[in-house]
């Protein structure tokens, strides 16, 4: 069985993206995954400050401030995947899903590679343009930290603006099915070996 979590980027709840993210973790939880979503909306998780405790320490923590960074690390050192879903802002992810993926990249990369092996996705959610640019950056992270990224029928992006919006784009929503779909398979098959 799949233990996937999900962390939704998005400063506005029930969003576009966390939407199109819950069709995701839906997608895994049918075919006998066990899933977590986590909202940064309602957190305030500040950036890393290099302060280099964590190398120092390499205890898979950060040390730099007192929010719930750590908390939220704990759940995807233990899982089997991560998927980071993010609206596009300015052709980027946000800045609430960027303080998790540096902090987090950093620690796992100073605590000797927590991360290492397992799966990892992103998701994308765009008005017009840069999802391609959004999605670059998040899959940089999984490379780095020599996670394994499943394919899909397209790029995991979907279109829409006002909230519900994501849900008409009947192509991002078949290509998020089928990463959920191709995250399962994965996870199984690193099992197996």
């Amino acid at each position: 069985m799949a233990k996937v979590i999900g962390i939704c980027g998005s400063p506005r709840k029930n969003g576009n993206t966390e939407q199109l993210l819950n069709v995701c973790l839906n997608r895994i939880r049918e075919l006998g995954g066990e899933t977590e979503l986590i909202t940064l909306c309602d957190k305030n998780i500040r950036g890393c400050v290099a302060c280099q405790v964590c190398r120092e320490r390499k205890d898979g923590r950060c040390h730099a401030h007192d929010d719930e960074l750590n908390d939220i690390a704990a759940k995807i050192y233990d899982a089997d995947a991560l998927i980071f879903a993010t609206p596009v802002y300015f052709g980027t992810p946000t800045p609430e899903i960027l303080a998790v993926i540096h902090r987090i990249g950093y620690v796992n990369r100073a605590s000797g590679g927590l991360l290492r092996n397992k799966v990892g996705a992103s998701i994308a959610v765009a008005h017009h343009a840069g999802q391609n640019f959004t999605l670059a950056t998040m899959n940089f992270f999984f490379y780095i930290n020599e996670m394994i990224q499943p394919g899909s029928s397209y790029w995991n992006v979907a279109f829409g603006r006002d909230k519900g919006e994501v849900m008409n784009d009947v192509e991002g929503l078949e290509t998020i099915t089928k990463t959920a779909e191709n995250i399962v398979e994965l996870v199984g098959k690193l099992k197996d070996t």
